[in-house]
Formats: C-alpha cells, structure tokens, sequence
C-alpha cells in the first residue's frame, strides 16, 4: 500500500457540512484503510496569485493541495494524526519537491490541521472522489 496524504479544511462538525467541503460522498473513508500516510508541510505566500500546474491561480486560503500524482480535481481528506483534525482539500498542482514529504497543503488547510507553526506535521490521505 502506498502512504497517500490528504488535506482538506474540515473539522469534525464542518467535514458533514456541504456549505464548507462541497457535495463529498464520505463512502471511500468508512473502510479507514489511507491511501496514503507520511509528512506534509504547506506553501503559499511566495506562490498566491501565480499559476499552478492545473492552470489555476494559486490561492494560499483555498482549501487546495499538490500532490506529485494524483489527478487535477482529487478530493481528499487530510487528517493530521498528531491532533485528528481533518480537512477536505482538492488537488490543483504538483509537488511536493522535499524528499519524503507526500503532500504540500495551502495555507488554508494547513491552518485548519494545526501545521503552520511547525511547517510539516503527520498526515493520513483518503480519498474522496
């Protein structure tokens, strides 16, 4: 099984929620098997504004994501296994660059899973779509 990381800005309360994570079936996390597991750290204030390798603009309070291989538009829950805190973030752009780091957050979701003091924290992926 590959360690896959997933971000999203969701807390328990705001993870049923489709105001804030958008019409997400949740049927993929009930198996609690991760489809990823491992570092993730974030980006953003040098990169908002600039393109991302979807094509989008970069928004570093988007609830969005780089992963080195998974589609452009993946869903996935991020939860930090330090604290629990989840989050549901889509994938837009490639990275992460640092060995060993298997997902790269935006500012947003990062805040949401309690890593922007740290930088890099532990983090399961589940993915949604």
């Amino acid at each position: 099984m590959v360690p896959l990381l997933f971000l999203a800005a969701c807390n328990t309360t705001a993870s049923n929620d489709p105001s804030v994570t958008g019409s997400i079936s949740t049927a993929n996390i009930e198996t609690g098997k991760a489809l990823q597991r491992g570092t993730a750290s974030w980006y953003g204030p040098g990169f908002h504004g600039r393109k991302t390798a979807s094509g989008e603009r970069f928004n570093s309070n988007a609830m969005t994501a780089a992963h080195r291989s998974l589609p452009f538009g993946t869903r996935l829950k991020v939860v930090n296994e330090t604290n629990g805190r989840s989050v549901v973030v889509r994938v837009n752009d490639r990275g992460p660059f640092v060995h060993r780091r298997i997902i790269d957050l935006a500012k947003g979701p990062a805040q949401a899973l309690g890593l922007t003091s740290s930088g890099v924290g532990y983090v399961s992926l589940h993915r949604l779509n």
